[in-house]
């Protein structure tokens, strides 16, 4: 009995929260998406080349650092 019980409200739950997103959440248009998920890739692969740059860049001068402390 206990299980019924809970498989319900679980079921409820997920059926009312659907409906939230269909009644109550203004969605963008199509257009809007997808300019905003080409702004997003864009972002992230410039991100991602910045902080590679950045890795490369400390490494090496950390390697020449110890380079430059061996006698």
């Amino acid at each position: 009995m206990q299980i019924s019980q809970t498989m319900t409200k679980v079921v409820n739950y997920i059926s009312e929260a659907f409906e939230e997103l269909k009644s109550n959440v203004s969605w963008p248009i199509w257009a809007d998406v997808q300019r905003y998920t080409i702004i997003v890739a864009v972002f992230s692969i410039v991100l991602a080349v910045a902080t590679w740059g950045v890795d490369e860049l400390f490494a090496k001068s950390i390697a020449e650092f110890f380079n430059w402390l061996k006698p």
